[in-house]
This record gives C-alpha cells, structure tokens and sequence, in this order.
C-alpha cells in the first residue's frame, strides 16, 4: 500500500527533526528519520500490524520509539495508508485530542 504523510504529519516531523539535530545533532535525526522509515515500510506491507488506537476510532497507533507515535488510518477503497500525525508522548495528551479531530 502507499503511505502518505498528511500536511499536519508533515508539519510535526519537520518540527520534530529541527528539534532532534539543534538539541542532539544530526546523527540522533537520522537514527529517528531511520526508526520512522523502518515503521513506515513496515505498515505499507503489513496494515493491521500495529495496535488500533483505544481512544480514536478507526486509526491505528505506531510506536516508532518510547517518546514518539504516530497514528494512522487505512483507506482500502484507494489502497492507501495516511499518517494523519506524529505525536511526542511527553506532551498533554489534550494536544492529540486536538489534533484529530
């Protein structure tokens, strides 16, 4: 399946790399860019492997690692997987709630 970043996942990894490389350089962001893309192909090939989210319908949870998640919804009719967005677990889970509406 194609996996698809929407505008606010993008918006939250670019915000999250900037982050990685001015506080633990550019090695720790491509470790995480590398996690990230590993977790990608790894839903592309495998939809249903990751965790369907307890609080929002019809997504699905990605642990990429102990500090971020991402959560995802899987578009059969198009045969497409979108990451609707990449959440840090060390922020109020309010900012979620907000963020998928």
């Amino acid at each position: 399946m194609n996996v698809f970043l929407s505008e606010l996942a993008e918006a939250k990894l670019l915000k999250l790399s900037e982050y990685l490389v001015e506080n633990w350089g550019l090695k720790s962001k491509d470790k995480f860019i590398l996690k990230l893309t590993e977790k990608i192909k790894q839903i592309a090939i495998y939809p249903d492997s990751c965790p369907k989210s307890s609080e929002f319908k019809n997504l699905y949870k990605c642990v990429v690692t102990k500090q971020t998640t991402f959560f995802y919804r899987i578009k059969l009719d198009s045969r497409e997987i979108e990451i609707i967005t990449i959440f840090d677990t060390r922020q109020n889970p309010q900012v979620l709630k907000k963020d998928i509406k």
